[in-house]
């Protein structure tokens, strides 16, 4: 990977093994995640905006890009709201230098004038350099949370998509997926029983899951629904 420095903030990405393109289950986002494999390999979109609720995968399409484009020698840049908590409009500053920027949930920090300005100008400069920009929100464009109507224009400058949910056979699979990277075996009846008791959403599910693989190995123990009762009551 290569390596960046910048006055305010250290931009290196560090390849997990966890936010891959392996590992997302696209189900019906399926022309999404194409668009975005390929900006992480340089080719196709320069710019793309992806929108939906909490759970959904956002989080991990950006993060699985940045990963894939770090594997491919490219410069890279992923940014969350608490990265931008605190810090200055400067940390924008010569971004548009990196091949692949990526922010996430931006509705978060762009609430003011003066961010809203930084973006725009951040996106002008992106453009202009050739680079990848890929953003993530809560909000769809028409919702107008952002108020300067250049910016709203800027954000639609490449494919915008709404993501959609799975299904439950695409959740086990997704799970199964996180489970084997841990070294852990999911059978499909403990996974059921985690999706009929427990929030729906993959980031809740793979937090349980995160817990229950904690408690296996401390307890050397397979994933049972005796063993998700012990740990979660």
């Amino acid at each position: 990977m290569t390596a960046l420095t910048h006055p305010q903030l250290p931009l290196g990405f560090e390849p997990g093994e966890l936010f891959t393109f392996d590992s997302y289950v696209a189900g019906n986002n399926s022309v999404a995640v194409g668009l975005a494999q390929q900006m992480a390999s340089g080719e196709g979109e320069k710019q793309l905006y992806f929108w939906g609720s909490s759970g959904l995968g956002k989080s991990h399409l950006l993060q699985a890009s940045c990963n894939l484009a770090a594997k491919k020698q490219r410069t890279v840049c992923y940014l969350t709201p608490a990265e931008i908590a605190g810090q200055s409009t400067d940390i924008f500053d010569g971004l548009e230098q990196i091949e692949l920027i990526c922010l996430d949930d931006i509705e978060a920090w762009l609430i003011d004038a003066a961010w809203e300005t930084a973006l725009f100008d951040l996106i002008n400069r992106v453009r202009e350099n050739s680079s990848c920009l890929m953003l993530a929100s809560a909000h769809p464009l028409e919702e107008n949370f952002v108020k300067l109507p250049d910016l709203r224009s800027r954000l639609s400058w490449g494919p915008v998509f709404h993501l959609q949910g799975i299904t439950d056979k695409e959740k086990y699979q997704a799970l199964s997926y996180r489970a084997r990277q841990s070294g852990l075996e999911l059978p499909e009846n403990v996974a059921d029983y985690l999706m009929q008791r427990y929030p729906r959403d993959m980031f809740g599910l793979f937090e349980r899951l995160a817990v229950l693989d904690k408690a296996s190995m401390a307890m050397q123990r397979k994933l049972t629904i005796p063993l998700v009762k012990s740990v979660f009551g």
